[in-house]
């Protein structure tokens, strides 16, 4: 690999010079909205009546440093183009989320997770550095210490209500061409639970070592870990591009590989498994399906039509169907109470397939390891795995839409757990200022909004302003 550093031909003062007009010309009691084409929220909000921040300029990879293992990165560049721009020099970020339009500016600010994340945290622990537009309208340059290290820490989780990163600096690793898979079967969720803390203790299962762990549980009694290994082995990689759709090869195969871009974007495909809903993995479909539409931001697309006109639920009503309270969730629940949780679920809600992450924060000895993060309080040096259910559920007889959320929200908690907040939220807010760190979250929105521009986090979350 090449040792220099590689520039791209970002004019990054321009556009940031373009976000701060577009930012003074908001009226003052407006809401503060990002002009952004794609978005991977599931939390409806009310119409802005107001252009939104010109991010136009800011969606680029300004330099990838190979000796340092660095990038330098635009606060609205996607990971699809980031990985495009790492890829080439042998790298990857530390931690790629599922999907290919997160942006790196929203993966911090708003969370993110994937296989790499037990050993190498969320994405907000591998920024050593950030520039952030403030609702003061300053921008201010953040790091683990100094003048606004508490910026740099309030950050993760904020959704946007501290400010908006412009420049990410940002931990590379080193990765092969492909990664070898074993897909491990499990009957038993209390072995599961176990097999999850060995690889995490150990980095490796059966003598082989572990880069990336992830899994799906059908039902309590068949679960699957899927343990990649970064690899420049020569053996012919799969595709599940095309006809063959990625989640159900884990019934199929005990052993797989996927070329490292592939494999970063094996769920994006078919949304993991919720293109089901579009008849997208119906074989006379799929066929009729241009694969270019067969991404993550084409399905957001068809849902935000959904919401928006309401055609299923119309033809559920004279179809004489109940009404459907969305369930799209992830939550991070301590490894020890997982079989708990997911059996649970199984009975209380019945959603399947759902998907698993284990999460640990960095061990001590990296740039952004050992450090708290108030808005999202995970424990350092305890495991959590990431449960995630996406799709929709009847609303019972004598129920409100909302109820089965909020029955998940109290057990997360009674279990010792944080949900994400990118979709529909409940809570009060005394019990969302426990949960989401509301006092340093106060201090520090006072100190660098102090009109309080930017909507508020809970406003955000649950009040969907």
């Amino acid at each position: 690999m090449r040792a220099e550093r590689v520039d791209h031909p970002i004019d990054h003062d321009q556009a940031v010079d373009t976000l701060r007009r577009s930012y003074a010309a908001v009226p003052t009691g407006e809401p503060v909205r990002l002009a952004k084409r794609t978005s991977n929220l599931f939390r409806p909000r009310s119409a802005p009546r107001t252009p939104g921040l010109d991010v136009s300029g800011l969606n680029g990879v300004l330099s990838v440093d190979e000796t340092g293992r660095t990038a330098d990165v635009q606060g609205m560049c996607t990971y699809e183009d980031l990985v495009d721009a790492t890829l080439p020099h042998g790298l990857m970020p530390l931690v790629v989320p599922q999907l290919r339009t997160i942006t790196l500016g929203g993966a911090v600010t708003g969370l993110g997770i994937e296989s790499t994340s037990f050993r190498n945290g969320l994405p907000h622990e591998s920024v050593r550095e950030m520039d952030i537009l403030t609702g003061s309208g300053a921008i201010v340059s953040a790091r683990p210490d100094g003048e606004h290290a508490d910026l740099f820490r309030a950050f993760p989780n904020s959704l946007g209500s501290l400010g908006y990163a412009t420049r990410l600096r940002i931990e590379l690793q080193p990765v092969g061409r492909c990664v070898a898979l074993r897909n491990i079967r499990f009957t038993q969720l209390e072995a599961l639970t176990d097999a999850i803390a060995e690889v995490t203790a150990t980095r490796s299962w059966a003598g082989e070592p572990v880069d990336a762990l992830d899994g799906v549980m059908f039902s309590p009694g068949e679960a699957y870990l899927v343990l990649g290994t970064f690899t420049d082995t020569a053996d012919p990689p799969s595709d599940y591009t095309g006809q063959e759709i990625y989640y159900r090869s884990l019934r199929q195969r005990t052993r797989d590989v996927l070329t490292v871009y592939d494999y970063l974007w094996r769920w994006d495909t078919d949304w993991f498994w919720c293109s089901a809903a579009f008849g997208a993995q119906h074989p006379v479909v799929r066929r009729l399906w241009p694969a270019r539409y067969r991404r993550s931001d084409v399905y957001h697309r068809l849902v935000r039509l959904e919401h928006r006109h309401q055609v299923a639920a119309r033809i559920d009503r004279l179809r004489g169907q109940p009404a459907r309270e969305r369930v799209v969730q992830d939550v991070e629940i301590p490894l020890d109470r997982m079989a708990d949780f997911l059996r649970w679920f199984s009975a209380s809600v019945g959603m399947t397939p759902v998907w698993l992450c284990p999460l640990r924060l960095r061990e001590p000895g990296g740039p952004g390891s050992a450090r708290s993060w108030p808005l999202y309080p995970l424990h350092a040096g305890q495991d959590y795995v990431n449960i995630g259910f996406w799709g929709s559920v009847p609303i019972a007889p004598g129920a409100a839409d909302g109820d089965v959320n909020r029955t998940i929200e109290r057990r997360v908690s009674e279990l010792g757990g944080h949900k994400s907040l990118y979709s529909d939220a409940y809570y009060d807010r005394d019990a969302f200022d426990r949960l989401y760190g509301g006092e340093t979250w106060r201090a520090v929105k006072d100190r660098y909004d102090p009109d309080h521009r930017l909507t508020g986090l809970y406003e955000k979350a649950v009040a969907r302003a």
